[in-house]
């Protein structure tokens, strides 16, 4: 098996919805960029796996094809809010395998303005399971994600005495950072008390400033070999030294926090570190799914980047930023870039990449050399990343 090299990376900045151009321009715009950060031809990519999760059938070959028409499969991808990830795993495994050489993972996504909701209501839905665990436990209605993050950001508050502070620090930490980000959504800085005193979305403690908006954008990568990176001569690359993916187990349904994915990112991580032989600590930069900052806060423990239980003095003690054991979501995560959702594993490889070439300008973390992704589906699916500096 060949190891597998991202040779090439790019991506659109994301726009709130209306803002934004035609998937198909977004896209294709996107490819071409991780062409020509790669170095080279759309003719050596053997095969494509497009994600996207709004849209009919083949969108990512309409989407492809503004970029080059070439004959090649294209792999449709629809893995919840993991779709950008899921075909970046698809695109490794065809190169680790030996099925290609050099494999093209792109996403993208047109959104809606407001929550997440379901096209699909004329048949069973695949999150009814988890509606029945927070009826269960009396979590009061609200769209599906707002309802399943914000109920396990109140279990863990009501689990670890913690207080709601801590995820207004985090939307604080993340915007922080988004202001080095050219390519952020939003650039302007949030104070902790502007984050608590914001519009309430759910129960008596999630703000609006603590949720992701909808977003509209693209991302692309290159993925190869070894030997077909050093026959043409690319010189940027940055190994996929694991990846893993994971999906719900009965586990699952325990409680709010591992209803969104706490056990699936658990599972993961522990793969991809076993399989790199090398420990957590080790690892310089992450960009994790921070589609709710419950969510940074829970899979900060998921990751085991702190112990169970212990978010609150991770965060007080400034170990998820500059200066810390760890920088999490230099780019300004889904927070504040925004999460177009077939783009969004794909724009935090972009990210990551940038970091471990020095490239990522102010807001490089120094000496970068190991960087873990953790992109998360509800529904469920986890995969999670570890890249290493060449």
């Amino acid at each position: 098996m060949s190891n597998a090299i991202v040779a090439g990376v790019d991506m659109v900045k994301f726009a709130k919805p209306g803002q934004q151009e035609p998937y198909r321009v977004m896209a294709s715009t996107a490819i071409q960029g991780a062409l020509k950060d790669a170095g080279i031809e759309a003719s050596a990519v053997q095969q494509a796996y497009g994600s996207y999760i709004y849209g009919d059938s083949t969108c990512a070959q309409h989407a492809l094809y503004d970029a080059f028409m070439t004959g090649i499969p294209v792999i449709n991808v629809n893995n919840n809010c993991s779709s950008g990830s899921t075909a970046l795993f698809l695109a490794r495994q065809a190169v680790e395998s030996g099925a290609a050489e050099c494999v093209l993972a792109f996403g993208f996504e047109e959104m809606q303005p407001g929550a997440l909701s379901s096209h699909w209501d004329d048949r069973e839905s695949p999150f009814d399971n988890f509606l029945d665990v927070l009826d269960k436990a009396d979590y009061p209605a609200a769209p599906l994600a707002l309802r399943c993050f914000g109920a396990a950001g109140h279990y863990y508050m009501e689990k670890y005495n913690a207080s709601r502070d801590i995820f207004a620090k985090v939307s604080v930490k993340t915007r922080n950072h988004a202001l080095n980000n050219p390519l952020s959504l939003f650039n302007t800085p949030l104070t902790e008390e502007q984050v608590l005193n914001d519009k309430v979305v759910f129960m008596d403690y999630l703000t609006r400033t603590m949720c992701c908006p909808p977003t509209c954008g693209a991302g692309a990568a290159i993925v190869c070999s070894e030997a077909f990176a050093k026959k043409h001569g690319i010189d940027g690359g940055v190994k996929i030294a694991a990846q893993a993916m994971a999906t719900d187990t009965p586990q699952t349904w325990d409680n709010p926090i591992d209803l969104i994915g706490a056990d699936m990112t658990r599972r993961a991580a522990k793969q991809v570190f076993e399989e790199a032989s090398v420990d957590v600590s080790d690892v310089d930069v992450v960009e994790l799914h921070d589609c709710f900052t419950t969510n940074e806060v829970v899979t900060y423990e998921g990751l085991g980047l702190c112990a169970e239980g212990e978010a609150s003095k991770f965060i007080a003690d400034g170990d998820n930023t500059y200066g810390g054991k760890f920088v999490v979501n230099p780019s300004g995560g889904l927070m504040s870039k925004g999460h177009p959702i077939g783009a969004t594993g794909l724009a935090q490889c972009y990210e990551l990449v940038n970091q471990l070439r020095g490239q990522a300008d102010q807001r490089q973390v120094a000496g970068a050399k190991l960087a873990l992704q953790h992109n998360l589906g509800l529904g469920g699916a986890v995969v999670v990343t570890l890249y290493q500096a060449s």
